[in-house]
């Protein structure tokens, strides 16, 4: 009788878990994906959001908006250091455990800058709300190739990272919106409520599934000393870093070149968000099918679009489209690039994966340095145009150096 109560029961849950699928094309997707989405477009927000919130920030503390700025610094400085340390700490647990406490972290880092009521506690709410973000898109990651068949990996795994990209789309300015009409504090306990919303979105949709016996810390660390590990990592840190080389000075940039007003500026951005959206989806579906070749198409195609902007910055209309194009070839690399890596971690992938999100952060700063340093040189605001497209084609480089070698393998 309990031999047939557990088979009954084994058969509600397969019945449930069919029925819990979303169409996608010609096939469908677990919906589960949907609820790592919904934790990162919470934390794509989080994580982008302070740039709209400085100048309150600024006058509620009595700070300088550069010493503002150190909140979004504290930030990055939190997923570079969490990322392998809390992927490293949980690596024998149950991978949607690790999710439920990664979200529960972000969750409390967001209630805490809701009241944080000084300059220093905000800075460390930031810090902590950080820690999650890099170990959240590993494991996230992983879970979601884990989820559907083995050809619909980087396709999976782009849906989660949708979520990021819808957040600069929609999150981000709601947010901005929100702040200027009832304070700073209340776009922090709207996060802390997305932060609830995906705790238990993960809780309900996404299927326990027990660690394998031989995870183990050891493991994941052994995977970097493959070098095709570190090759993967290192086209990510140039590829987008050439993709914020040049981000990072829209604004300066379309205002005295194209002639765009302070206002229109926030359209440019919005129209980034739609295209990182647009090439997160496509960059998955096309490395599904072809991913080198895919990698290869997209590097090259994001150092052409900057190596234009040179030229096409000095037009409104061109300006636009090629901004578009940035966010598109940029993002199309990023489900590839974390695909790569998780294959050449096989076995053990967590914790590159989540290393990933680092080295995506590198990029941001790096790229945002040497753009800076640029014009500082004097060589006009379209100058860190030129760096990302160096930086890109950088990454196009070792991307071919380890095609080749896995054709040599």
């Amino acid at each position: 009788m309990t031999h047939v109560m557990t088979k009954r029961s084994e058969l509600v849950v397969a019945v449930a878990q069919d029925r819990m699928r979303t169409r996608t094309g010609s096939e469908t997707l677990p919906v589960a994906l949907l609820a790592l989405a919904i934790g990162a477009f919470g934390i794509g927000t989080t994580e982008f959001v302070m740039m709209g919130l400085l100048p309150e920030v600024s006058a509620a503390f009595n700070v300088s908006i550069p010493t503002a700025g150190y909140l979004i610094s504290g930030y990055a400085l939190g997923v570079v250091v969490g990322a392998p340390l809390l992927t490293a700490a949980s690596v024998r647990w149950p991978r949607r455990d690790v999710l439920l406490a990664l979200m529960a972290v972000f969750t409390a880092g967001n209630v805490l800058a809701a009241i944080a009521s000084s300059y220093g506690t905000l800075l460390a709410a930031r810090v902590l709300t950080g820690l999650p973000h890099g170990a959240f898109f590993g494991v996230a990651s992983v879970v979601a190739a884990d989820l559907v068949p083995h050809h619909r990996r980087a396709t999976a795994i782009s849906i989660v990272f949708a979520g990021l990209t819808i957040a600069n789309v929609l999150g981000v300015p709601a947010d901005t919106l929100l702040s200027q009409h009832l304070g700073w504090h209340a776009t922090f306990v709207v996060l802390g409520g997305i932060g609830v919303i995906s705790v238990a979105a993960i809780a309900l949709l996404v299927p326990r599934q027990a660690q394998t016996k031989d995870s183990m810390l050891s493991r994941e660390i052994a995977t970097f000393g493959r070098a095709q590990v570190w090759l993967a990592l290192a086209v990510g840190t140039f590829g987008f870093g050439g993709v914020f080389a040049a981000y990072s000075y829209i604004a300066p940039m379309m205002t005295n070149v194209a002639g765009y007003s302070p206002s229109g500026v926030d359209f440019l951005l919005a129209l980034f968000g739609l295209g990182m959206t647009a090439g997160n989806l496509i960059g998955g579906r096309l490395a599904d099918r072809a991913l080198m070749p895919s990698l290869y198409g997209s590097l090259g195609g994001l150092g052409l679009v900057l190596a234009l902007f040179v030229l096409t910055a000095h037009d409104k209309a061109t300006a636009a489209v090629t901004i578009f194009l940035i966010g598109a070839t940029g993002m199309a690399c990023v489900p590839i690039i974390q695909t790569r890596i998780m294959d050449k971690a096989r076995g053990a992938p967590t914790l590159a994966a989540a290393a990933n999100h680092s080295a995506f952060n590198i990029a941001n700063a790096a790229g945002a340095f040497l753009g800076g340093r640029a014009i500082h040189a004097g060589l006009g605001w379209t100058s860190p145009d030129w760096v990302g497209a160096i930086l890109a084609a950088v990454g196009l480089g070792i991307a071919v150096v380890s095609g080749a070698l896995d054709r040599r393998a």
